[in-house]
């Protein structure tokens, strides 16, 4: 029996919020959008790479305040590209963490925290 890598959802309350941290500061790129109706929430996937994501303005779809661990190749490098953005909601930081990966934590507008890490070379 053979599994994939799951697909979060994640609750936003705003979709202009939504596009202007996923879009334009982490520039992951929109795949598709749905609506049920004109005026009806959004739901749409947005991907960097092999990262995928589900962002829903639906009520019942999930609750604010996950926490996602995504791993990159290259923490120092989006790191320093995010850094020059001056982005005003957020400064992310990175730490080197004892179990051997150095992490960036970044809360989206709506309270979900993306952590991005890197394992350390041993």
């Amino acid at each position: 029996m053979k599994f994939e890598s799951p697909t979060p959802i994640l609750r936003m309350f705003d979709e202009h919020k939504a596009r202007e941290f996923y879009i334009e500061y982490l520039e992951f790129q929109v795949d598709w959008e749905h609506r049920f109706a004109a005026n009806m929430p959004l739901y749409m996937q947005v991907s960097k790479g092999n990262c995928v994501l589900h962002l829903s303005e639906h009520h019942g779809d999930c609750s604010p305040g996950a926490a996602l661990r995504i791993e990159t190749p290259d923490i120092v490098q989006y790191h320093q590209l995010l850094k020059k953005k001056k982005y005003k909601n957020a400064n992310p930081g990175m730490e080197s963490q004892p179990w051997a990966s150095n992490e960036m934590c970044i809360a989206d507008p709506f309270g979900n925290r993306l952590i991005f890490f890197s394992p350390l070379d041993q």
